[in-house]
């Protein structure tokens, strides 16, 4: 009698400790499902961080046109919360004396960087040929996207990479320079990146299904996505690491990463600081077009800057930081506060759920002041 007095005891423990979580998350749940809604999206995942580890993990609609659900384990496309992972990998190089942040990259190669040519698996390092200020380009400058070049060199009208300002003076978002970094990661210090990547990211934080390339394991359980037009896209079976962007990851498994990122594994206690300090003040209207005009002063976000790898900005909570990652198909968003250590991160594989992101936020963190504004161009809500 006892005996079941004890189980039946624990039993109701059980419920008790999974009921309160339910219950407090109660409102962000109906936010999810009523933005949905709202939006018309197909698909999409969150989970909330407390206290360095994951307090709520769900998924919501389909992954794909036959819907199939969506579920926490499902392969979603990072996209460019990519960068962020690939900062983490730097900084943990950075506390091994293998990279300096403010040593030009340029001496870490054997030959002049244009002498590389075009390489399509890099970028047309070939095209800055007389213009010397790639010499002093750093990986600072890399990770605060301040290295003077556009987003991607195809995205030029004659397709070739250029400088549009001197590099470290002001922000303009770039994955040609994240791939500048990745090239002198791989044939300046001869690591591999996706190798790396996968021994100190996602081995360490057992992310099981994650990876910068494809899987042919992933097709078990894949999410497409749907285009702002209700169309489908299917999911890129990506064959190539690229630190601007190649990763697949779930749910689930960005958690773990942003949770062990919290509690302040895997980097020093100086370099997480240094990835989420404000290092350079960002002086535009909004992230995109990312070479737009510098604002009047009155027109900037106030204590807006680029971390390493992320955004700091200042808020009611006080100092927080966020990356997002977006495609045509794919809306992403990590956003954390520094002082109560709390994160939500929000997987979609509909853009057209992006627009409800600055609820989601609300009703995961409170009023944080994240600058919705500049980052997709629209308030707050």
């Amino acid at each position: 009698m006892r005996r079941r007095h004890v189980l039946g005891a624990i039993a109701m423990l059980t419920l008790t400790a999974s009921a309160a979580p339910a219950r407090q998350f109660a409102p962000l749940d109906a936010a999810v499902r009523a933005a949905m809604k709202k939006s018309g999206a197909r698909g999409l995942a969150i989970a909330v961080i407390e206290r360095g580890k994951p307090a709520f993990l769900r998924s919501y609609g389909a992954r794909n046109a036959a819907n199939a659900p969506l579920d926490v384990d499902t392969i979603m496309y990072g996209a460019s919360i990519t960068k962020a992972v690939f900062a983490y990998t730097v900084m943990q190089l950075v506390d091994e004396g293998k990279i300096d942040l403010d040593r030009p990259l340029a001496s870490y190669l054997a030959n002049p960087l244009p002498d590389y040519g075009n390489l399509d698996a890099y970028g047309n390092w070939g095209d800055l040929a007389g213009d010397d200020r790639w010499r002093r380009i750093t990986a600072r400058m890399v990770l605060t996207h301040s290295t003077g070049f556009a987003n991607f060199s195809f995205l030029e009208p004659d397709r070739k990479l250029k400088f549009h300002f001197d590099p470290g003076t002001r922000y303009g978002y770039s994955g040609e320079g994240m791939m500048l970094l990745q090239f002198v990661i791989e044939q300046g210090l001869g690591f591999d990146l996706g190798a790396e990547m996968q021994r100190r990211v996602f081995d360490r934080f057992g992310m099981a299904n994650t990876s910068l390339i494809w899987r042919p394991d992933f097709a078990r359980n894949l999410a497409d996505g749907w285009k702002d037009d209700g169309s489908v896209e299917p999911h890129d079976e990506r064959s190539r690491v690229r630190a601007a962007g190649s990763m697949d990851t779930t749910i689930a498994d960005i958690a773990k990463f942003v949770a062990g990122f919290m509690r302040g594994e895997g980097v020093s206690k100086a370099g997480r600081a240094e990835m989420i300090r404000p290092n350079l003040p960002i002086t535009t209207r909004s992230q995109f077009p990312s070479l737009q005009p510098e604002a009047a002063v009155s027109e900037r976000t106030a204590g807006l800057a680029a971390g390493l790898g992320v955004i700091s900005f200042n808020g009611p909570q006080g100092p927080g930081f966020f990356k997002g990652g977006h495609n045509d198909s794919t809306a992403n968003m990590w956003v954390c506060l520094k002082r109560s250590g709390r994160c939500v991160i929000i997987l979609s594989n509909d853009v057209r759920a992006e627009r409800e992101f600055p609820t989601l936020v609300r009703a995961a963190l409170g009023d944080t002041g994240m600058p919705w504004g500049w980052e997709y161009g629209f308030p707050a809500k």
